[in-house]
């Protein structure tokens, strides 16, 4: 008898434990959430703009904050603290990425590194990418492109001011980042074919658009490309995917037939690989592989430093008394130089307050990227379980009244005698991230950032075209992977003379 009870309750424990595992994590304690829907859990509190709907949400729920969106659970942080566990205490434990399946997925088939699983694949090519492109000798040994593309946009700048004429800044910027990255990552050949054309802008923007947009197969696996479908959001992706293959197949071409001397670039490095048959984790590099890695690094490199550039002119020209200080830190820095120089960048303080106030304000990725949790951990006391999705909501964290007095006022003194820098290791401040999935572009996109401010401010007064005045600037957001101004920025440079 005995034996039969106790066959018939190690019977029953079997049971609980594979039919019902959640009852073993009872003493799990799962973060605040507001309440869901059926289906779609709680996709409609999002709006047009996420990160400023969760801000919302966690003013109520509080920093840890768990969502459902659609067939996704989701993890949202807030504030510093609980940024700095999830990024840093915790970064092994949720330092992987979802399959973006839906409107980030320009890749198809190929091996996307920006949202690879955490494997040895990622880690070995993120090295190379490291080494080849973003070490602090490499963004040095650019420096001469960035000279000539800089003052290329000086001279249009000029020539515009010349006929009093507004600039759409945003146009300008972008024109020069997509130059800039893609002679330095694919070789300057590039810049006489295919960067001059207007169809391959309209094709970058095209797929910023994509990255940004709502796709449903993001949130509901395997049916969500129907509506996707009907929406028509799968045809212009299949259009920005092919556009882009074209693209690439244009650089791998051409690479393989120069016979180029001297050292190698990027793309040189990574057909030499494949023809070595390298292999990166348990992967041979494929043509795939390349073409997934330039995507990363072009689509990546380019949108962040124009998007900050145009942000920062925009709160200078509604902060006339920044405007001025700043501008009078780097003239008289340059003097009768008539040139700046990196190395003088260094020696100009407010504007790199300038810059980080900015940030803290319009931060790019204002939810970072994804990362996927691979093991369960806690913050604040809360589970944060497998298989969920953790953003880190940087919008919110700049705003947070805890760690910052007068947030939403621009104030670049605020960092006068303050070691906080966006290097990701201060949490108040998550430019590029932080942890294991920090972006490796940081020190190539500050330098960018910084010289071409430096430049524009220094051989330029700005002012709003006629009718305008400071109070018509419209600082509204347009929705988006990266969050841009909705309706640009028209600006009327004056060439400064130095007498």
């Amino acid at each position: 008898m005995s034996i039969s009870l106790y066959l018939v309750g190690s019977l029953i424990i079997a049971l609980v434990f594979i039919i019902f595992p959640r009852l073993i994590k009872s003493n799990s304690k799962l973060p605040p959430s507001p309440p869901k829907l059926p289906i779609i859990g709680n996709l409609h509190e999002l709006g047009e703009l996420p990160h400023q709907s969760l801000w919302r949400l966690s003013r109520k729920y509080g920093p840890v904050m768990h969502l459902k969106l659609g067939a996704i659970p989701t993890v949202v942080v807030s504030t510093p603290d609980t940024a700095r566990q999830a990024l840093k205490v915790f970064d092994l434990n949720c330092c992987s990425r979802p399959p973006l399946a839906g409107s980030g997925k320009l890749s198809y088939d190929y091996k996307d590194i920006a949202f690879s699983p955490y494997n040895e694949y990622w880690k070995e090519v993120r090295k190379l990418a490291v080494q080849q492109l973003f070490s602090y000798r490499q963004v040095n040994l650019i420096q001469p492109i960035e000279d000539e593309e800089v003052k290329y946009l000086m001279d249009s700048l000029a020539k515009a001011a010349s006929q009093n004429n507004p600039v759409n800044l945003g146009d300008k910027l972008l024109a020069l980042t997509v130059s800039v990255v893609c002679r330095a990552s694919f070789g300057a050949v590039f810049q006489e074919t295919v960067l001059n054309n207007d169809s391959f802008n309209k094709l970058i923007r095209e797929a910023f658009e994509i990255l940004g947009s709502f796709s449903a197969s993001n949130f509901f696996p395997y049916v969500g490309w129907f509506y996707d479908w009907l929406t028509g959001l799968q045809g212009r992706r299949g259009e920005v995917v092919r556009g882009l293959d074209a693209f690439y197949e244009e650089m791998i071409g051409t690479h393989r037939q120069e016979k180029k001397e001297g050292s190698e670039d990027f793309v040189d490095m990574l057909l030499r690989l494949t023809k070595e048959e390298a292999v990166l984790g348990n992967d041979k590099l494929t043509r795939n592989h390349i073409k997934a890695i330039l995507m990363n690094v072009l689509l990546a490199g380019i949108d962040t430093s124009a998007v900050s550039m145009v942000w920062t002119m925009a709160e200078l020209v509604r902060n006339p008394r920044v405007m001025k200080k700043v501008q009078s830190e780097i003239r008289n820095h340059v003097k009768h130089k008539g040139s700046i120089t990196f190395d003088s960048i260094d020696q100009l303080p407010y504007l790199k307050m300038v810059i980080k106030e900015t940030w803290r304000l319009h931060p790019v990725a204002p939810l970072l990227l994804p990362r996927e949790v691979i093991s369960e951990f806690q913050i604040n006391g809360y589970t944060i379980q497998p298989k969920t999705h953790l953003h880190v909501n940087v919008w919110a964290i700049g705003r947070d009244p805890d760690t910052w007095k007068d947030p939403e006022i621009f104030l670049p003194e605020r960092f006068m005698d303050s070691n906080i820098d966006a290097k990701g290791q201060n949490f108040e401040l998550l430019t590029f991230g932080s942890g294991r999935r920090m972006c490796p572009g940081v020190y190539m996109g500050t330098s960018m950032v910084e010289f071409c401010l430096a430049n524009m401010l220094y051989h330029f007064d700005w002012k709003l075209p006629e009718g305008m005045s400071v109070e018509d600037v419209d600082m509204e957001e347009a929705p988006g992977l990266t969050v841009t101004m909705k309706n640009g920025l028209l600006l009327v440079p004056m060439k400064f003379f130095d007498h």
